[in-house]
């Protein structure tokens, strides 16, 4: 299940193992959160043309977009994540994470049998 985390103006999604496979085959995943009477939307979307990732906020829905040229390898590869700064229209910076989400290191009652071995666990 992708977790998305915000702290000031900085994005931070993490993928399971599941969700960056379905990522990678379609192009798309989301997650949704239904409050009473709304439902607030965070998504990731594979987008032609793009050199790095880059986001929008419309309505109920934050979309993440990875440029369509990283979809495929990400994956098969060891590539833990992206990261991209954006300026915005009243000139701060919002900082962006797409990560593989790994197990944590310390007991968590959370479940993490479709997370990423954490590379830190053997050492």
């Amino acid at each position: 299940m992708m977790k998305i985390r915000i702290k000031g103006n900085a994005v931070r999604y993490r993928l399971t193992k599941t969700d960056v496979k379905i990522f990678c085959e379609t192009g798309h995943f989301e997650e949704k959160t239904q409050f009473r009477n709304k439902t607030f939307i965070y998504e990731l979307k594979a987008k032609a043309g793009l050199d790095h990732l880059d986001a929008n906020f419309n309505g109920d829905t934050i979309t993440l977009y990875l440029p369509e040229k990283e979809r495929e390898r990400w994956g098969s590869s060891d590539q833990v994540g992206f990261q991209y700064t954006i300026p915005s229209d009243s000139g701060a910076e919002l900082s962006l994470l797409l990560e593989k989400d790994f197990t944590c290191l310390d007991e968590t009652i959370e479940d993490q049998s479709d997370n990423y071995p954490n590379p830190l666990a053997n050492k």
